[in-house]
């Protein structure tokens, strides 16, 4: 099992944009061979920085099912319009981090 995740720094005040443009957008994510979970999560509001946490998380079968996904069509199609026109605001481009499954309950 792979989970793939994404950190974003979301200008205080722009969450609800940032959380729709996720939510209108079409992943496709359910067509990919591997593809077994999608959450986007909201974390702690850093009040010093002005910006609130945001992760996707996404798990996938393995690691080359993940690779695959983001050489696909599908891929391409969903990014397209990422950070453009949503009205939020970005601090600094997302953060990624991959993990393969060592254990699990």
């Amino acid at each position: 099992m792979y989970i793939a995740m994404n950190r974003f720094k979301v200008q205080k005040g722009s969450e609800e944009a940032f959380e729709n443009v996720w939510r209108s957008r079409d992943s496709k994510l359910n067509e990919m061979n591997g593809f077994r979970e999608f959450r986007l999560l909201r974390g702690p509001v850093n009040e010093e920085e002005g910006y609130t946490l945001f992760a996707s998380h996404t798990i996938w079968a393995t690691q080359e099912d993940f690779v695959a996904w983001t050489k696909s069509e599908n891929f391409r199609a969903a990014h397209k319009n990422a950070g453009k026109g949503s009205g939020a605001v970005y601090l600094g481009h997302p953060q990624f981090e991959g993990f393969s499954v060592v254990e699990g309950v």
